[in-house]
């Protein structure tokens, strides 16, 4: 493995780590300091003012208008749409629920790239499909009766749609990524995300503690936490490392995500392990594996 590709293996392993540990951390803004589109204004806002300033100390760099588009309709796609739904998500469920959706990308990346691009779904992958759907099936019978959300039937529902979308952002933005720095891209990402998102959020500010005069250093920390760890650097390095491997083996790390942000939930008390989820937790992750590792012709 040359030293790019062993950069890159280590930079979405870190952004997925952040990814997991920013999970838990959401539900505490969501619980006690923002409504989730007061949550994504903030992040996007907060990105967008980071990247254009890292920006103007760099080379600048010449974006073609057809990438130019391709970049901000990812940015629509893999972070307006796909994260305001991870924030409505976790309004409703449980953390450990939201994790192991999340783990259930690469299936939905082969599936997208299946009905986008024609990629061939074998007998095996569709084996694997039917694990993920297994696992997702598990998690939404069992919330019924041992769900610790308000309401995850509904939690559960909008993680699928925001793991969907998510792929698409992976799918589309693929070539692009190869081609400019992860600082162009992604300025021009949160550009779009925050002038779609702040608009919305200002009428909800009064809803939102940490922006009234009931506001802590507590909620002041976990939302630094969001902008720069969990949205700056995390979606800094999602494209550098696109740029050295294929979409499937970025969406493959997203398996990180569930271990961290479970483990971070239980032992913060945002959930309790209860029998399924550990079973779930081993359809879902068989499910990435069978569809990741196994030959196109299998």
């Amino acid at each position: 493995m040359n030293s790019n590709k062993l950069q890159a293996h280590g930079a979405i392993f870190l952004a997925n780590s952040i990814f997991g540990l920013g999970v838990p951390v959401t539900k505490l803004l969501l619980d006690d300091w923002v409504t989730p589109m007061g949550y994504m204004a903030s992040r996007s806002l907060g990105a967008c003012i980071l990247f254009w300033i890292i920006a103007a100390f760099l080379p600048k760099e010449k974006v073609e208008r057809k990438d130019l588009i391709t970049i901000l309709f990812g940015g629509l796609m893999g972070f307006v749409i796909s994260q305001t739904l991870t924030a409505w998500a976790l309004d409703f469920t449980s953390p450990v629920y939201f994790s192991l959706i999340a783990s259930l990308t690469p299936v939905a990346v082969m599936l997208c790239a299946a009905l986008t691009i024609g990629e061939k779904i074998t007998p095996k992958k569709s084996l694997g499909v039917l694990l993920g759907i297994a696992g997702a099936v598990l998690m939404v019978l069992m919330s019924q009766s041992l769900g610790s959300g308000k309401n995850d039937l509904i939690g559960i529902a909008l993680a699928i749609l925001s793991v969907l979308t998510w792929a698409v952002y992976l799918i589309i933005t693929r070539n692009v990524a190869s081609k400019y720095s992860p600082v162009t891209q992604m300025k021009y990402v949160f550009l779009i995300s925050a002038i779609v998102t702040v608009p919305i959020a200002i009428p909800e500010l009064p809803d939102n503690a940490l922006y009234t005069a009931a506001w802590g250093w507590e909620g002041v920390l976990e939302m630094a936490f969001i902008v720069i760890c969990a949205t700056a650097l995390g979606f800094f390095l999602i494209p550098y490392a696109m740029k050295h491997l294929s979409a499937t083996t970025v969406s493959i790390y997203t398996n990180l995500q569930p271990v961290v942000a479970s483990l971070v939930a239980i032992l913060i008390g945002q959930d309790i392990l209860t029998w399924d989820k550990p079973v779930a937790g081993i359809l879902v992750l068989l499910s990435a594996y069978i569809v990741t590792q196994v030959k196109d012709n299998e």
